[in-house]
């Protein structure tokens, strides 16, 4: 880890929309708090935290009290996450990761890759990126509903690869939004771009607005192909 870095004192304070004291699944292999950002931009059907999409929400929870909470876990727990929501709409977040590695924590992101200059900023800071991959790059206006976002998303991927930082590449399967055809083409995608860490996520219905979702056809297939982890150093199905 580097040493202290600078904090500006005059940048506005992090958007908090939730705070995990402990979590062993945000990190995996390492016990953690979660600090869940507000806002997101993008507009995922499946999406399971739908309450932190606004960018200002009526309840927020004060970042100094996240902050004096983890002063007081200093030695205890090994890192914090900032997750979302989209932690890179921010431009606090850079403040607070400086923040949080000044107490001695390492820090993990949960990130789809939205603002690729500030998260290419951010990476000498983190120690692990959990990165969220929608589809196929030209496809992911279908899952987003915001044209040029996978020319965003894949901006950042090709920084978080080329700079050696720890990472998980994820993927939500949904198959009335992408088909086990169109998965495929992903993963293959991703192994061009030179990924070797990459877990396929099924679908969780807990705190999605399933109004939203298009029904799964009963002929689909459902089940990935027995070498769709060929060519990974690492693949997870969960």
């Amino acid at each position: 880890m580097s040493g202290p870095a600078s904090v500006n004192p005059n940048l506005v304070e992090l958007q908090v929309g939730g705070f995990a004291q402990f979590s062993t699944c945000d990190w995996p292999g390492e016990l953690a708090a979660t600090v869940f950002c507000q806002g997101c931009a993008w507009d995922c059907a499946y999406c399971h935290n739908p309450d932190l999409r606004p960018m200002h929400a009526e309840s927020q929870i004060s970042w100094q009290k996240v902050l004096t909470f983890l002063e007081s876990r200093r030695g205890l727990l090994d890192g914090v996450v900032f997750s979302g929501g989209e932690p890179t709409l921010q431009a606090a977040l850079l403040n607070a990761v400086q923040s949080v590695r000044n107490l001695g924590f390492r820090v993990g992101l949960h990130t789809a890759g939205m603002v690729p200059e500030r998260f290419a900023a951010l990476l000498p800071l983190v120690d692990w990126v959990g990165f969220d991959v929608k589809a196929r790059f030209s496809a992911y206006a279908r899952i987003t509903g915001i044209e040029e976002s996978g020319d965003k998303a894949l901006a950042s991927l090709r920084a978080l690869l080329a700079s050696g930082v720890a990472y998980e590449v994820r993927t939500t399967f949904y198959p009335a939004l992408l088909s086990i055809a169109e998965l495929i083409e992903l993963r293959n995608q991703l192994l061009s771009c030179g990924v070797t860490h990459y877990t396929v996520q099924r679908f969780r219905a807990t705190g999605v607005h399933a109004d939203r979702l298009p029904p799964i056809p009963e002929q689909l297939p459902l089940n990935l192909p027995s070498d769709f982890g060929h060519g990974l150093r690492k693949f997870i199905l969960r």
